[in-house]
């Protein structure tokens, strides 16, 4: 009782400034290439002035704007409500229950849209670390620009008037490069926990510097983030990973203490020279194809990340007596139900790392028919690709994957002679035999010991 006291003492003192009056940029003083703005995010902002309603471009799309940056996601603040919103616009859902916002949608482009917000109510439902729960009270511009976390997010571009409107200071942060908290830190952190990790991603993104207030209770809050629903810390988790500096971002998250709840033992993996290397090149491939504008896999990364859990697992179930891909599946599931509770991982998701996983064992068989089979894998290119980075890690030996890359690459006299140079080398011809006699135990069972041939798909297609 006395804890909750003094929360809400600490809550009340020092409130947020509320600037009434924003500074007003014209084109001249902030240098916006109109040419970067969505049209479709345009048409939302034209739709709603024309109605009689205030509207502009807010948040990270204005703060890229400002760095020169191509805005991937636009979002539109308004004095509209969500009903008033959604009357004026064909394809519009109101979506949310924390606070209400409007999804406006132009083919597969998204445009999202909030009514200014106002002032917490001290009567808004919270949870017993003072995270606010559900809070859907609207008010004036500029308190809305109090409600936003950092002040480079708290500016408003007028595509009509090409003016920007700054209430916090958001231009000077931006040209000195720091990332800087509206009002009380440790009160802002404590109403939304997600916000320390927000810090981190766009510190590392944008190369810009923490204020030290800002910075300063990280460390003491990061256990706010348990409190958080699984969903909310995947998503952010996604939007780091996806940020194109996800490397930078993991980094930062481990200087400023956050990387414990969130991926259990990343810390140990990155301490460990092949973990290390492993992780390493796959968030450097990661973000170089975000730079390029090319599709990334969740499932992809996440099983590279969690990839050392699952081998170290794997190992010791192996030690214990368990043949090898029941204890490749045992491993996989400890590492998944355990990172389940904390970042909530999509079926789907965990579908694919099961299958990258499972698929890794199955390169070692270069003999028979067991390579073409592979081959038709729908998750080949995945299975592969992990496989390779594997190798580049130097975790296995590099003559795998160039047999792999040769063999998908080979015509039909191709893949037999690679089959044939294989059968060949030492050692191994007394090893095929022994496979072929374990198989006649049994039809539809592995060398492996129990698992339907080709079966090791099965566990992952859950």
């Amino acid at each position: 009782m006395i804890k909750k006291l003094i929360r809400r003492i600490l809550g009340k003192k020092n409130p947020p400034p509320a600037n009434t009056e924003p500074v007003v940029l014209g084109p001249k003083e902030h240098g916006i290439d109109l040419q970067l703005v969505s049209a479709n995010a345009i048409r939302v902002t034209e739709g709603l002035q024309q109605a009689g309603y205030k509207a502009f471009l807010v948040g990270g799309a204005v703060r890229d704007l400002l760095l020169g940056i191509k805005p991937k996601d636009f979002d539109v603040a308004t004095n509209a409500t969500p009903e008033q919103i959604k009357k004026l616009f064909r394809r519009a859902f109101i979506i949310g229950r924390r606070f209400q916002i409007v999804h406006v949608m132009f083919g597969q482009d998204l445009i999202e849209v909030t009514t200014f917000r106002g002032t917490t109510s001290d009567d808004a439902p919270k949870d017993a670390h003072g995270r606010v729960l559900r809070d859907n009270t609207f008010g004036e511009q500029h308190e809305d620009a109090v409600r936003r976390d950092f002040t480079i997010n708290a500016m408003y571009y007028d595509p009509a008037t090409q003016q920007v409107l700054d209430y916090h200071g958001g231009i000077a942060d931006i040209r000195s490069r720091t990332l800087r908290m509206i009002g009380v830190p440790e009160a802002r952190y404590r109403e939304d926990p997600v916000r320390l990790l927000r810090v981190v991603r766009f510190a590392a993104k944008l190369k810009f510097n923490i204020d030290v207030a800002t910075r300063e209770p990280i460390k003491v809050m990061a256990p706010l983030v348990n409190n958080v629903p699984a969903a909310r810390v995947f998503d952010e988790m996604l939007k780091l990973l996806l940020s194109g500096h996800a490397l930078a971002c993991l980094q930062q998250l481990r200087k400023e203490g956050l990387h414990h709840g969130l991926l259990p033992l990343l810390d140990v993996v990155l301490e460990q020279p092949l973990g290390e290397k492993f992780v390493r090149l796959a968030l450097a491939s990661t973000d170089e194809r975000v730079r390029q504008g090319k599709p990334v896999s969740p499932g992809f990364l996440f099983a590279a990340l969690l990839w050392h859990q699952v081998v170290e697992k794997w190992k010791a179930y192996e030690a214990a007596g368990e043949h090898s891909l029941p204890a490749l599946h045992q491993a996989a599931d400890d590492v998944l139900d355990a990172q389940t509770d904390k970042l909530a991982l999509q079926r789907k998701i965990a579908a694919d790392m099961r299958d990258i996983w499972a698929m890794q064992p199955r390169f070692d068989r270069r003999v028979g028919k067991s390579p073409y089979k592979l081959l038709e894998n729908l998750r080949f290119r995945a299975g592969y690709d992990f496989l390779l980075l594997r190798c580049a890690s130097g975790e296995i030996d590099a003559e795998l994957g160039e047999w792999w890359t040769e063999f998908q690459d080979a015509d039909g006299p191709g893949r037999e002679a690679l089959l044939a140079r294989k059968a060949k080398k030492p050692g191994e011809e007394a090893a095929a035999p022994r496979k072929r006699r374990r198989r006649s135990g049994g039809r539809g069972k592995s060398a492996e010991g129990g698992a339907p041939a080709g079966g090791q798909a099965g566990p992952t297609g859950e």
